[in-house]
């Protein structure tokens, strides 16, 4: 657009037109200035008024809707308007401004919104922090495993020890009583028969404890139940640090249900605790221990 036509323009009697290249805002765009030349004589003085028009270049703003088309009176015995210029693209600047703004500039979240991504990334993080820890609880179980079976086949190995020690102990006890024969030398005050079946005997009780220490590291199947009706039935205790406990299965009999588990403790006494639907509830059918919040119920295993 070389120059702008305007009804004002038309009404000059003499003018010229001209394109003034303007400098590129900071804003991307590329605004020229317009500017109108008329020259009149009045009182043998020959006098020139400049009107000059502003306007951007930049394609996007040529289609834009929130441009606004301002005119005013011109005339050549009036004195410029007290708008000046830069005010006029000053306040152009300032809508174009604004409506990029709006569309470039993404809205405030409200504090609703803010909230819920609070939550989930909290959600988030306890989600990861339970995937973690119930990893390690089944490593734990898988390693208590091994144990398990390296005990148990520690335990096979004592029994076989234990028989071959009492089969020895029958000998030298048959040995001893059979009589001394001359030239038997003796230890301790003890002919070396009787010696023999002493020692023998010894050792012998040393591995029948270290059985009965075994037997206290080897897990006891126990079982628990829970008579009532429920829908859910979860038994919690010492025996696992009061973390994940044991479902209960139900089975159902007439107007009640009997709620069993199965779990493998150590010899050792216990506090449990049965979850029914979500609430806490001692079993009348085993001891109590504790007062108030902190009561609970006993369970030994033997």
């Amino acid at each position: 657009m070389a120059c702008l036509k305007t009804s004002v323009i038309r009404k000059l009697d003499s003018g010229h037109c001209s394109v003034i290249p303007s400098y590129v805002s900071s804003d991307g765009l590329w605004p020229q200035r317009l500017a109108y030349k008329h020259c009149a004589s009045v009182s043998s003085a020959q006098q020139c008024k400049f009107i000059s028009v502003i306007y951007p270049t930049h394609p996007l703003f040529r289609r834009h809707s929130s441009w606004r088309v301002l005119a005013a009176p011109i005339s050549l015995d009036e004195e410029p308007s007290s708008l000046s210029e830069g005010e006029n693209f000053d306040g152009t600047s300032e809508i174009v401004s604004k409506d990029a703004s709006e569309m470039l500039l993404p809205q405030k979240l409200k504090s609703d919104e803010l909230k819920s991504l609070l939550s989930d990334a909290e959600r988030q993080k306890l989600t990861r922090k339970l995937s973690e820890a119930n990893q390690y609880n089944r490593f734990l179980k898988r390693q208590s495993q091994i144990k398990e079976d390296a005990l148990v086949k520690f335990k096979s190995e004592l029994a076989v020890l234990e028989l071959e020690l009492q089969a020895l102990v029958g000998l030298a006890e048959e040995v001893a009583n059979s009589g001394v024969q001359l030239g038997s030398r003796k230890i301790n005050g003890k002919y070396i028969q009787s010696h023999l079946l002493s020692r023998l005997e010894a050792v012998h009780e040393k591995v029948k404890e270290q059985i009965k220490d075994v037997d206290l590291l080897k897990f006891e199947e126990i079982t628990l139940f829970w008579i009532g009706m429920a829908e859910s039935v979860q038994v919690m205790g010492s025996f696992d640090g009061w973390t994940q406990g044991e479902e209960m299965s139900p089975e159902y009999s007439g107007d009640y249900a009997r709620f069993s588990t199965t779990l493998k403790l150590r010899p050792g006494r216990y506090e449990i605790k049965f979850l029914v639907n979500g609430e806490w509830q001692l079993s009348p059918e085993l001891p109590t221990v504790g007062e108030g919040m902190m009561q609970n119920n006993l369970l030994v295993v033997e």
